[in-house]
């Protein structure tokens, strides 16, 4: 089998070409600015999901596509830009995939367009959709197209993840070190909710999809518990040795402040330490249902979170990272 991967320099693609490797696949992946790490085995396109001829040609014998690139939430990217990777490109990919009769597609979209999940829902795949932010708008309209090229005839099964963690994630260590440093605090009590998933997780309910998922359908591949932020806190300070502080900003306050830095630093061209699209982690909670992904291939996460942010932990202290 031959696998496609978009997106493979990033911390959910590099694992999943490692993993698809180690199945015996052929795996080739397109390349956009960061170097490939990991799995030597990954045959690396240099490329751009915005150049179709390109895409038309390197998708020649695929089997099964997985389209994981995207601009990301916190990337210091203008509006157009956006739309142009996360909607465009995905047209470019899905286009190409079509044209060179790629046998399956598994398009990766994200929780954030589901926006808040009010308190006490658990969010089905058919949940209302409100999406906050620039990514979560692209990415919903990213999915859109997805689905609209599996009513065509396409065989493209889309997957929304949840909040995913582990070895060699750069976003979730940025949290991590703030707490390990003592420099971490909560915002509005800690109290939304998440379900946090371990990276070996997403992947093994990533290659279920990509057996047995069915075209034109959308999956939550999330853990099995639903987590408040003060808890995962918690448990990320355990790990570290350490224990947060009681402060917490209240959500105003904290509002207010992220949009001041978010202009502040970005005048320096800098990522802001604090951010709207960050404060979604405190304030917009993501309870995903597992349940569909369960019933239809067996999706069965095992790793519960004080065990993963442990080994995950141990991973960056390991690497010197901490």
């Amino acid at each position: 089998m031959q696998a496609f991967v978009t997106g493979a320099s990033g911390f959910i693609g590099g694992h999943l070409s490692a993993a698809l490797v180690r199945r015996g696949w052929t795996v080739r992946a397109l390349v956009h600015q960061t170097k490939l790490s990991g799995s030597p085995e990954v045959q690396a396109i240099r490329g751009d999901i915005q150049d179709f001829g390109l895409l038309k040609e390197v998708l020649q014998g695929t089997d099964v596509l997985f389209h994981l690139a995207a601009a990301l939430g916190a990337s210091l990217i203008d509006r157009d830009k956006f739309f142009r990777i996360n909607v465009e490109g995905t047209e470019n990919v899905l286009r190409a995939a079509r044209e060179n009769a790629v046998k399956k597609v598994i398009h990766f979209s994200s929780a954030g367009v589901l926006g808040a999940v009010k308190k006490n829902d658990v969010a089905a795949e058919d949940y209302p959709l409100n999406p906050q932010n620039i990514y979560d708008l692209t990415k919903l309209e990213g999915e859109k197209t997805a689905l609209r090229f599996a009513a065509e005839g396409m065989k493209v099964a889309v997957i929304r993840p949840g909040w995913t963690y582990g070895p060699g994630d750069r976003r979730t260590f940025k949290l991590i070190k703030s707490i390990n440093q003592g420099r971490f605090f909560l915002v509005a009590g800690g109290k939304g909710v998440q379900t946090p998933i371990y990276i070996e997780d997403l992947v093994d309910g990533i290659l279920l999809c990509a057996e047995n998922g069915r075209p034109g359908e959308i999956y939550h591949l999330a853990g099995k518990e639903i987590l408040q932020v003060r808890e995962m806190a918690e448990d990320i300070a355990a790990a570290c040795g350490k224990r947060i502080p009681r402060f917490s900003l209240p959500r105003v306050p904290a509002r207010l402040a992220a949009f001041a830095l978010e202009k502040l630093f970005g005048l320096a061209g800098k990522e802001a330490p604090l951010s709207r699209s960050k404060l979604s982690f405190f304030l917009h909670s993501k309870p995903l249902s597992i349940q569909k992904a369960e019933r239809e291939f067996g999706f069965s996460p095992g790793t519960d979170f004080k065990k993963g942010i442990r080994l995950a932990v141990s991973w960056y202290k390991e690497n010197g990272w901490l």
